[in-house]
């Protein structure tokens, strides 16, 4: 049965913190022997954290050039992939588009949308995590944060600043890397969790079609 409480911001605030990947545990991808490296790890994984970042639009009607960063996480180490700085993307399209691997996330809707129409890449095998948490009647969003609190009793902390930071950067700082990370670790382990409470199996396949919300 997945716990049903609502924790409100302050409520969140006086959990403790929830641990997440350090930074030695993240890896940004940048060339062809790194790549080949990372796909020997994902590849053979039954399910995958998933995330994207894109760069953030301040002014009204830009439209976002994103994604700019895809995440892939295992169950100990996450992969960062700047797109703008990686020429072949085969090895990561085959493992996005691959349907016997489940790739997990938060608000999927928007970086599904972008995938495609940036990179032709038709995502498969996804699975929308805050799908279930949705009770009948339910009017909560249930975003990383909220699940992390309501499962492990700890607060998973967001940097805003992180959220929209420039994530088209040609090097990405300790911060943004560990942010990133974590945005793929962390769904990867809910929906661990979800499976041992008997909820994982609901929703796949089904991305969600709302716009994301920054980080």
């Amino acid at each position: 049965m997945i716990p049903e409480q609502h924790f409100s911001k302050d409520d969140i605030r006086t959990l403790p913190p929830y641990p997440g990947l350090a930074l030695k545990a993240v890896s940004v991808v940048t060339n062809e022997a790194e790549m080949e490296a990372a796909y020997r790890q994902l590849s053979v994984c039954r399910v995958l954290g998933f995330d994207t970042e894109s760069r953030p639009t301040f002014l009204k009607g830009e439209v976002s050039s994103g994604p700019h960063l895809i995440q892939l996480a295992t169950a100990g180490h996450a992969y960062l992939f700047p797109v703008e700085r990686l020429g072949d993307l085969a090895r990561l399209r085959d493992i996005l588009e691959s349907p016997a691997i489940r790739k997990v996330g938060f608000e999927l809707g928007s970086d599904v949308q972008r995938l495609k129409a940036k990179l032709g890449i038709e995502c498969a095998g996804l699975v929308d995590i805050g799908r279930l948490f949705r009770q009948p009647g339910d009017r909560h969003t249930v975003g990383a944060v909220q699940a992390v609190a309501r499962l492990f009793g700890q607060q998973f902390r967001k940097s805003k600043r992180q959220s929209t930071s420039n994530w088209a950067s040609p090097v990405l700082s300790e911060a943004q890397r560990v942010y990133a990370g974590n945005d793929a670790y962390v769904a990867l382990q809910v929906f661990h969790e979800l499976e041992r409470l008997g909820r994982a199996d609901a929703g796949l396949g089904h991305a969600g079609s709302g716009n994301k919300k920054p980080g």
